[in-house]
């Protein structure tokens, strides 16, 4: 009777961003699954390291035939919320992507290993993992995800959605509302202003200026704002990434007027028929935190929610709580929603760049 088959442990080594060969065989790598997403790609890292100086390096499982596993993580370092290893740091996913069960055990291992060694106190790993042990907890009820096919032509994609919110959306087209696309200097200019502004009303702080620029300049092609405009003037933005056919509105808002205006309709829709033009035949409306008000904006286009597993690893069994929404920050989100914007401008991304 022979043994059973057990799949031998890979070699795993940890890759800095800077070993240009390796993180070519990275991206080769990646290109040929269909189990990645925008924020498993060097050029994620390379963004938030150049915009947010958080440093980040791969783990990178191989066996004889080349690399049969992989996860990205970033170094969260933050004077307010402490420091934590993130797969990966400002994504809502982007876990380890493994071949097989030794690999991902593997990874999962070393990731943990070097968590402990270099003194995070939280390991998150968004997606793409299932440990188990002392100091690990699950979560698959915060967070949902909302993505959907996007139908052939542009009838067929507005008849997609609800009747509710398509009467809105044909409001949005009715008017004098105009779209422009690209990744210039008055582009980014436009987002950011927008950006900024519309997160300052959420009572939450903006990411550095660097960190949008960084993206667009290291997603090139896979990376483009696309901003409504109403007689002139910039109302609501979207900076969006493109991945294996799907679109990702990653960074988006809209001013106070933009309600009224049913600017961020016309933004949304635009995007869907802008990334029809480019080939892609997916939609990812992003992640809510479930039973919020963009998690029901979200299912009133149509997307039905989808919940996310992320699993953390922290010294307390705690881990770090760096939700906007969570109750603790209550009397912090409705002081910032009061702040000058040039005030919270200057403050929010000395804050923000520690959240990963």
């Amino acid at each position: 009777m022979s043994a059973p088959f057990t799949e031998h442990a890979p070699n795993i080594a940890r890759v800095s961003l800077s070993d240009q060969q390796a993180v070519a065989q990275i991206d080769a790598f990646l290109a040929q699954r269909d189990d990645t997403t925008p924020f498993h790609r060097p050029a994620w890292l390379q963004a938030v390291q150049d915009g947010c100086g958080q440093r980040g390096h791969y783990l990178v499982a191989r066996r004889v035939a080349g690399i049969c596993g992989l996860v990205p993580l970033t170094e969260i370092r933050s004077a307010l919320f402490g420091k934590a290893l993130v797969s990966s740091g400002f994504a809502v996913g982007g876990g380890i992507i493994a071949d097989d069960h030794a690999t991902r055990r593997g990874l999962t291992e070393q990731a943990l290993s070097q968590a402990k060694a270099g003194g995070f106190a939280t390991l998150e790993l968004r997606g793409g993992t299932d440990p188990a042990g002392q100091g690990w907890s699950i979560d698959d009820s915060t967070y949902c995800g909302f993505s959907a096919h996007l139908a052939d032509d542009e009838d067929a994609r507005l008849k997609a959605v609800p009747r509710k919110q398509r009467a809105e959306i044909r409001k949005a087209l009715a008017s004098d509302l105009v779209v422009e696309v690209g990744s210039a200097r008055c582009d980014r200019e436009w987002h950011y202003r927008i950006y900024s502004e519309s997160v300052r009303n959420l009572g939450t702080p903006v990411f550095p200026r660097k960190l949008f620029s960084a993206m667009l300049d290291r997603f090139g092609d896979d990376a483009d704002i696309l901003t409504v405009l109403h007689r002139g003037e910039p109302v609501a933005s979207v900076l969006s990434l493109y991945h294996r056919g799907t679109v990702m509105p990653y960074w988006g808002g809209g001013l106070h007027a933009a309600r009224s205006l049913r600017a961020n309709e016309m933004m949304y829709f635009a995007l869907m028929n802008h990334a029809a033009r480019r080939g892609c035949t997916r939609f990812d409306f992003g992640r809510s935190k479930t039973g919020t008000g963009p998690w029901s904006y979200k299912k009133n286009w149509g997307f039905e929610p989808q919940p996310l597993r992320y699993a953390s690893w922290s010294v307390d069994g705690q881990g770090r709580d760096v939700n906007p929404t969570s109750p603790k920050y209550r009397m912090m989100v409705e002081t910032w929603q009061k702040l000058p914007l040039p005030v919270a401008n200057l403050i929010g991304p000395w804050i923000a760049k520690g959240l990963g």
